[in-house]
């Protein structure tokens, strides 16, 4: 909610102009608005209430606010400077705007903002952002990437991608990884629920509770999770959660688990279990690619809808939530769908090496 602004000082010379000005048939309907704006102001009125009940903007309150505060009645009379437009610009200054976003940095920044760039070299902010939107620029973003360099990565993909694309006849392809330090966070004070006009409130800081480690198994097919919550994430709970599988599959079916390169995976037990139990088929993702198992996408889902802005007094009510989030999972899954083929994924992650060594 807005803070209400103190009422606009006015001399009562300038106040009965206004009003002769509100109340002038013949007067500009814009200087009309304009003036009941300010004398609403005058009145206590806050900038909101103003806008509805002159069925115009905030903006536009706070604009002419500041004008009268400024110039008195004249400066209602005036429109506002309006921004330089790139028109006016010829193509060298457009061009100097585009060059130094790109090849330079300020002294004291990693990147160039709108206004910064705007006092270098001597144009409007708003002159700036214009020139950047018109070339798709955006400093302020930037992503994220990450080429692997296994020396199997286009073997490791076409496996794993194979399963997705073209899955084994009466077998289940199950994403398998483990989300591992779930922090039970509770809040320091209690929040304000959401009401209209207002969002919930939480506070900042919280205090920590302990951790759970969350091992799930996603079926590409159904979407449905098999989940267990252990203590650690060592090769001990990694053989418990594939003990659990194992009871909750169908024991005819066999089973190929998508997991990455973590030592607990490899680990000479875990083998050992795996020899013994020949309906399980490891397929091991390229090192660095996270993003080819689809369980990562579930555990991106479950920490926003539930984990991210949960409060948890304790470990017990952490591991509680989390189960009961799969069991409402299971109950309408709903599976991600891959799409991408080996040759798409391969073009792009060319592309990328390409320009990253262009770059460099």
């Amino acid at each position: 909610m807005w803070k209400k602004a103190r009422p606009l000082f006015m001399e009562p010379e300038q106040k009965a102009q206004l009003e002769a000005w509100a109340r002038a048939p013949s007067m500009p309907q814009k200087i009309v608005l304009r003036s009941r704006i300010c004398l609403l102001a005058n009145a206590g009125t806050s900038n909101r209430q103003i806008a509805l009940e002159l069925n115009t903007t905030r903006p536009t309150v706070l604009l002419w606010r500041n004008r009268f505060a400024n110039a008195g009645p004249p400066g209602l009379e005036h429109e506002p400077p309006r921004a330089e437009s790139i028109q006016k610009f010829g193509s060298d200054r457009v061009k100097q705007i585009v060059d130094t976003t790109l090849q330079t940095k300020p002294k004291d920044a990693t990147h160039w903002s709108t206004r910064t760039l705007g006092r270098h070299l001597g144009v409007s902010h708003m002159t700036v952002a214009r020139v950047w939107d018109s070339h798709g620029l955006q400093p302020h973003r930037t992503r994220t990437f990450k080429l692997s360099t296994d020396k199997q990565f286009v073997e490791k993909l076409s496996d794993v991608v194979g399963l997705y694309l073209n899955p084994p006849d009466k077998a289940l392809v199950l994403c398998v990884d483990e989300k591992s330090q779930i922090q039970a966070l509770d809040r320091t004070q209690p929040g304000l629920p959401m009401k209209p006009g207002r969002c919930g409130t939480m506070t900042h800081d919280y205090v920590r509770n302990g951790t759970t480690t969350l091992f799930a198994a996603l079926d590409v097919l159904q979407g449905k999770v098999i989940g267990g919550c252990f203590d650690r994430h060592r090769h001990e709970e990694f053989l418990r959660f594939l003990r659990q599988v194992d009871r909750e599959t169908p024991p005819e079916r066999q089973l190929h688990l998508i997991v990455d390169n973590y030592a607990t995976h490899k680990h000479p037990r875990v083998k050992k279990w795996l020899a013994r139990h020949r309906r399980f088929h490891l397929h091991f993702t390229p090192t660095s690619s996270s993003w080819l198992n689809l369980v990562e996408r579930w555990f991106a889902e479950i920490t926003r809808k539930r984990i991210r802005r949960g409060s948890f007094r304790n470990v017990k009510e952490l591991i509680e939530a989390i189960q009961e989030y799969i069991r409402q999972n299971n109950l309408t899954p709903k599976p991600f769908v891959w799409t991408k083929r080996v040759d798409e994924i391969l073009e792009k992650v060319n592309r990328c090496k390409a320009a990253t060594v262009t770059q460099h």
